[in-house]
């Protein structure tokens, strides 16, 4: 099984292919320099698979390499950065 993790600007989400087929995406609104990530998702058929998992991390990666930084609304998103502290300096917080 392949994972590729691509952002789509265009639909303001980033997208995982398994096996270059659609399984799930986080999306973003872009704001103020950042990107506020409101809602994850994956297909059923990929659940329990660690496709969550490396949809975020893959965003998070290319979210480093890019030199930006993001707010976690999303409930998977905050949940996965609180258990992995290495991501932690990419979050903005809010005021």
């Amino acid at each position: 099984m392949s994972f590729l993790v691509e952002d789509d600007p265009a639909k303001r989400r980033f997208e995982i292919l398994v096996d270059d087929a659609l399984a799930g995406f986080t999306e973003y609104l872009p704001r103020d320099g950042v990107l506020v990530f409101t809602h994850t998702e994956v297909d059923e058929r990929y659940r329990g698979m660690g496709v969550g998992e490396a949809l975020v991390r893959g965003t998070l990666d290319q979210l480093r390499e890019r030199g930006d930084r993001l707010v976690p609304r999303c409930p998977f998103v905050a949940a996965f950065i609180q258990r992995h502290p290495e991501y932690a300096d990419l979050v903005v917080v809010e005021s």
